[in-house]
């Protein structure tokens, strides 16, 4: 069976975003620690996962950077973002309109367990917020890693509705003074 893996930046104070959605504290001078960190997990996995409505930010930025970039020292994690097979899921769209990209119209458990019985390497799933949420009150999701900046924003997009227990793995203080957290569900 595939696990199901989740990478997300959240705040010291454990927000996913400001209040409307704001992104702005989110670091990006990474060290080449985290990097190759971040390179080693999207290498474990075969599969991205993605809400609708991140899907369009995500996807143009990243093929932007294969098509226009390619002295950008980015780009070649950018073509993996490209290449690699995609699952948008939505309720609102009939048609992918991106490349390498297909739509998942149906029951998020059914959708997910569907992806995870299959063969091949890992899933890994990017969020937004609502998305997320949806898949960790479902308890699909079944390793996280949190890379944790160093901001507070005191109030935004929360991704846990309710109590949960988690069985630390490993944390790794970076350079760049992002802290990885990674965790398993207790079960």
């Amino acid at each position: 069976m595939r696990t199901l893996k989740l990478q997300m930046q959240l705040t010291i104070d454990g927000f996913a975003g400001g209040p409307n959605g704001e992104l702005d504290w989110m670091m990006w001078d990474w060290d080449d620690e985290i990097k190759k960190y971040v390179d080693n997990l999207t290498d474990s996995v075969g599969t991205i996962l993605l809400g609708r409505k991140m899907t369009d930010g995500f996807v143009s930025h990243w093929t932007n950077v294969v098509k226009n970039q390619p002295d950008d020292p980015s780009y070649p994690f950018a073509k993996k973002m490209v290449e690699k097979p995609k699952i948008v899921f939505t309720k609102t769209l009939n048609e992918s309109q991106w490349e390498n990209t297909k739509l998942a119209k149906g029951d998020i458990v059914q959708e997910v367990n569907k992806l995870k019985n299959q063969t091949g390497k890992d899933i890994i799933v990017y969020g937004g917020a609502t998305f997320v949420s949806s898949l960790i009150e479902n308890n699909l999701i079944d390793e996280y890693y949190f890379f944790v900046n160093p901001a507070a924003i005191g109030n935004g997009l929360f991704i846990f509705k309710e109590r949960k227990k988690f069985k630390l793995v490993k944390s790794i203080p970076f350079s760049c003074d992002i802290v990885l957290l990674n965790y398993e569900p207790m079960k």
